[in-house]
């Protein structure tokens, strides 16, 4: 088995996983704007805890792509071609999310923030849905062909497997958004977070179980099991802390259960990138479609430079913002820029 593309498969699947642990508490605190928050005031402390880290956390998403396109060009390019649809849907969610981060505040409307809680709340939805869809299919297969083009029309790829990994990675989210906000607020805000933690993780972890188990049944090894425990016992660990009221142990578990989750998936699907449903002869793999030595050989010395520096600043930037917020600490709202209609 080659070296350098074992390599990059590994360091993939962990920027995946990098991506799901931290844009996966803001996306599900942007859903949580409405399925949660009773006012304007909570609706500002949701949005002060990420505040100042989501669009930090965005771009593991870029590096996760991006490495897939220069590593594996054919497995990038089989899977975006086509996904060109669900994935059109996936940017334009994420970026009425980041305007709607950036505009909701600007005038003190009650209206005019309900139309951006509405676009932060759906844009999370639609974003974490079809990243988890994408993932779930790259693991479970897509119709192509021997030249790894997709066979059939623009929605060839809908399947089950698409829906179970949507709302996998939606229902994930949901759970650790609440059990980031018992982490990170305080106050009444903290308490309700911790109760929805305590009663919703079994269904919210539910469809992501489903899809660690069905691959692992279906082609895993010894180990990918021994990961599937230990991300059952890490879920019950993060449930059961939980309900004492310790937050911080919690929201580790949740880590644990998706760090052995994905390594259990991926695991069990290596070495295919993405398997072709019409005939496994023509999957793809990390020896049919990986770079050249040269060019893995050149990415791995960009990123032993590279990876430390970003883990470095963005662990610095957690750091600089670890204190709670709570309501009392938010400043009245007002408008930044004069109203509709006015001068």
């Amino acid at each position: 088995m080659e070296t350098l593309p074992t390599i990059w498969f590994v360091l993939i699947a962990v920027l995946w996983t990098g991506y799901l642990f931290l844009e996966g508490f803001d996306l599900g605190v942007g859903m949580l704007m409405k399925l949660f928050a009773r006012n304007n005031t909570e609706r500002r402390v949701l949005l002060n805890t990420v505040g100042p880290v989501w669009d930090g956390n965005e771009v593991w998403l870029i590096t996760a792509a991006g490495a897939m396109f220069a590593a594996f060009p054919l497995w990038y390019a089989s899977l975006f071609s086509a996904l060109y649809i669900p994935l059109v849907f996936v940017l334009l969610g994420l970026i009425f999310r980041a305007v709607a981060f950036e505009y909701r505040g600007k005038i003190d409307s009650r209206r005019w923030r309900d139309r951006w809680d509405w676009a932060i709340a759906l844009g999370s939805f639609v974003s974490a849905f079809g990243i988890g869809a994408a993932l779930a299919l790259t693991t479970t297969g897509l119709p192509l062909d021997a030249n790894g083009d997709r066979v059939g029309g623009p929605f060839a790829w809908f399947s089950w497997y698409a829906v179970l990994g949507g709302f996998a990675v939606v229902g994930f989210s949901l759970v650790h958004a609440a059990a980031f906000l018992a982490l990170k607020t305080d106050g009444a805000i903290r308490e309700r977070a911790r109760r929805l933690v305590t009663r919703w993780l079994p269904v919210g972890l539910l469809p992501l179980v489903l899809w660690m188990v069905l691959l692992t049944y279906q082609h895993g090894k010894g180990i990918s099991w021994l990961l599937v425990a230990v991300s059952a016992v890490a879920a019950f660990t993060a449930w059961r802390m939980a309900g004492r009221g310790r937050e911080g142990w919690s929201f580790l578990g949740l880590g644990v259960f998706l760090l052995t989750g994905s390594a259990a998936i991926f695991g069990s699907v290596f070495p295919t990138v993405l398997p072709s449903t019409l005939n496994h002869e023509w999957d793809l793999t990390i020896s049919n479609a990986s770079s050249s030595p040269y060019t893995l050989g050149l990415m791995s010395i960009v990123a032993c430079v590279g990876v430390p520096l970003v883990l470095a600043y963005q662990g610095w930037t957690y750091w600089v913002f670890r204190k709670r917020v709570s309501a009392s600490q938010l400043p009245q709202a007002h408008d930044v820029v004069p109203a509709v209609g006015t001068v």
